[in-house]
């Protein structure tokens, strides 16, 4: 085979291959503690113990191809669809409170089509980044957007929009996709530039509704418990604070090396609830210990690193807005999958990224890459066309 040209080697240079890298070994490290935290309860069911763990392959296949997919596409596509993506979104999250629907423990949170079960609310902090990069873009080629900052009236109209996706998402009822959706956009208004008096007005307006929502009854008992356990996790072991104790347990008898792959006690006597999905990281934490544990945050943190680094070098701002949104959704995510796990931050249903089991969640922490490689390989790919322009075509910033 003969070398690859020079413009061969360059179109190869316009991926981020320790993004891909990173996000592909985060999902079969999934795929593997799934199976881990899985085959001893499907045992016990009478059902194949590879059965959870297949699927969980399955969706990682079709994420990592719609993840390469989406670097191969111009990301500003987006732009032009935005609003079909979300006229879906919510058409889709009405849907649940059909016959289309399907419920599990209380919540409406899924649609039923044949053999496949999709979750509308796992892709609406997705929607959000879409709206808000596209308002923006269409804002500032109007001119209507001066020294970067977002007026009043147009961060009053995308929290308008963002309401209608986020109270259905509460509704089903799903507190945990609605927290992340609402700090998803709050990472993504102060990305696009939004005044800091605006920023401190809208904390102090959710501490407000917060306190109100308590006040008035607005949230379930059950909601409730769940927020506020992780504070005084001792006084009901076996009630509201059982997850956390039980999570915490896992993560401490790891010690610095684990107990092994699927030798894990809290996992195997099924102790630990929704091990494969939001406690995934306690059985990393008792399996593969410490060190596991340290693997898994560190190839995260490579995650947000890149990611970071594709924003603050993106000349284009739909393309900044678009990736630090995803920022904001994967690292919000982390910090509080794995907070909850270790009993400092409520449980509150999140998944850890490219880790926990279930196809849509998946699918939107691949699609969250495949658009911050779609931005850096067009970042590139303008890099080289201003570099082969004559000096006396550039603009002064880009000599």
């Amino acid at each position: 085979m003969p070398p690859p040209t020079g413009e061969e080697r360059h179109g190869l240079a316009r991926f981020d291959f320790i993004l891909i890298g990173a996000s592909v070994i985060l999902s079969f490290i999934g795929v593997m503690v799934v199976y881990a935290s899985t085959r001893e309860q499907l045992i016990a069911q009478g059902v194949s113990p590879h059965y959870l763990m297949d699927h969980q392959a399955e969706y990682v296949v079709v994420g990592i191809i719609v993840m390469l997919g989406l670097a191969w596409f111009d990301y500003h596509w987006l732009e032009a669809l935005w609003w079909v993506l979300y006229g879906g979104l919510v058409l889709a999250l009405l849907a649940t409170f059909t016959p289309l629907g399907s419920s599990a423990l209380g919540a409406a949170r899924w649609i039923q089509v044949g053999p496949v079960q999709v979750q509308p609310s796992a892709f609406g902090a997705l929607m959000l980044i879409v709206l808000v990069a596209a308002y923006y873009g269409k804002q500032h080629r109007l001119d209507h957007i001066h020294n970067g900052s977002l007026a009043l009236n147009d961060l009053v109209k995308l929290l308008a929009l963002a309401a209608v996706p986020i109270l259905l998402v509460v509704k089903q009822p799903d507190l945990g996709s609605g927290l992340v959706m609402l700090s998803t956009l709050f990472v993504l208004l102060v990305v696009a530039g939004m005044p800091n008096r605006y920023a401190v007005l809208l904390v102090i307006l959710g501490v407000l509704g917060a306190v109100a929502m308590v006040k008035f009854g607005l949230l379930h008992h059950y909601q409730l418990q769940r927020l506020t356990s992780f504070i005084h996790q001792s006084n009901n072991p076996n009630g509201a604070s059982y997850n956390s104790v039980e999570s915490k347990a896992a993560i401490g008898s790891g010690g610095l090396l684990g107990t092994g792959l699927f030798k894990g006690a809290q996992v195997n006597l099924f102790f630990l609830p929704e091990s494969q999905t939001d406690f995934i990281f306690s059985v990393i934490g008792e399996e593969l210990g410490f060190v596991g544990g340290a693997v898994v945050i560190s190839l995260l943190g490579v995650v947000i690193w890149r990611m970071i680094r594709i924003a603050r070098s993106s000349v284009d701002p739909v393309g900044r807005i678009l990736v630090g949104g995803a920022v904001g959704l994967i690292a919000f995510s982390v910090f509080e999958n794995i907070g909850m796990a270790s009993g400092i931050m409520p449980v509150a249903g999140i998944p850890l990224p490219f880790i926990s089991y279930g196809g849509s969640a998946i699918l939107s922490f691949f699609i969250c890459s495949g658009i911050a490689l779609s931005v850096y390989s067009h970042s590139q790919r303008n890099k080289k066309s201003i570099a082969t322009l004559p000096m006396s075509g550039r603009s002064p910033y880009e000599r």
